[in-house]
């Protein structure tokens, strides 16, 4: 297992037990106080409990070595934690608003209410530390299983502080149709965290281009580009789990030996692991460059140039993603 994994796998571990705790003092406070609103908390946890144990197993997978039958790997597994996470995050929106409207129908009286703010306040502040712990190891090692658990806990968070604002305007105001109202917004807002987890977990089982990890890659090959590397096409990046696999070809000038053009993919390799970490994958196909390229070759001492160089074309997420090789 690389350390990146091992490193999700810890931090999922504490996700899905401190989920646990947080479930037993909400329903703790939802007893005291008898609050949808509190209820509808303690709901949502009850997801963030199965999510997190979701998430944990979905990493113990992804982390495993490939095999015969998974020659990719398994990190396709967070893909699919991620959007049974946010399926489970639409269910617990739907019953929080179900139980609002009948809580608002049929109101029943709160108490206790000061003693359910402490509570719940202290929820919401170990969630939003979890959840910030988790989205940042999540991006930095491109674990979409642990962002998504982060990003769980955080809109569990900020739901958590907006259903305090709403217990202590019940407490000052004796409004008690304000609880749920709170919810039903709450619910709205859960519902709408699912959509983005499902919607980002679909992206990666049918490998949609991530556009922004596309053009941040092709900006540091630009920035750091050899004078051998004469044009980049057929550029592309697969996700799964937290392994980057990269494909793409790479010209270069066609009197190079077999050595010295391994020699510029390694280069190329190097440049972008060290800049997108050690779980990455590289296919380059090194092709040999025509002389209608000369143009556009920024080598200034090749030895066998044709025509006079006019311009060094830019490499951009459009141009690179072409199949054919560039010429003026």
């Amino acid at each position: 297992m690389l350390k990146t994994q091992h490193q999700n796998l810890s931090i999922q571990k504490w996700v899905a037990a401190i989920s646990v705790i947080l479930l037993v003092i909400k329903f703790i406070a939802y007893y005291l106080t008898r609050s949808v609103a509190v209820l509808t908390d303690a709901l949502e946890s009850i997801v963030n409990v199965a999510a997190g144990f979701i998430g944990l197993y979905s990493l113990f997978i992804a982390a495993k070595p490939r095999d015969i039958n998974h020659p990719y790997g398994h990190g396709k597994a967070e893909f699919l934690s991620a959007a049974v996470e946010g399926t489970l995050i639409l269910s617990a929106g739907a019953i929080i608003i179900y139980k609002a409207v009948q809580h608002l129908i049929f109101p029943i009286a709160i108490t206790s209410i000061d003693q359910g703010i402490l509570l719940v306040g202290a929820t919401a502040v170990i969630n939003l530390a979890v959840g910030l712990v988790g989205v940042r190891f999540g991006k930095r090692n491109r674990s979409l299983a642990l962002i998504a658990s982060g990003r769980h806990l955080i809109s569990d968070s900020y739901s958590t502080f907006g259903i305090i604002v709403g217990l202590l305007l019940i407490l000052f105001t004796k409004l008690f149709w304000i609880d749920s109202v709170v919810a039903i917004l709450f619910g709205l807002f859960i519902i709408y965290t699912g959509y983005r987890i499902i919607r980002g977990s679909i992206a990666g089982i049918m490998d949609e281009a991530d556009e922004e990890l596309l053009t941040r890659m092709i900006q540091l090959l630009n920035l750091n580009r050899r004078e051998n590397w004469v044009d980049l096409h057929n550029f592309r990046v697969i996700k799964y789990g937290s392994v980057l696999h990269v494909d793409c070809h790479l010209t270069v000038p066609w009197y190079l030996n077999v050595q010295e053009a391994h020699a510029e993919i390694e280069a190329f390799g190097a440049l972008i692991r060290k800049e997108f970490g050690e779980l990455l994958e590289l296919f380059v196909h090194s092709d040999g460059c025509l002389y209608v390229q000369c143009p556009i070759c920024i080598k200034p001492n090749c030895p066998v140039r044709h025509h006079p160089f006019e311009k060094r074309i830019e490499w951009t997420r459009e141009n690179t993603l072409q199949d054919k090789k560039h010429q003026l």
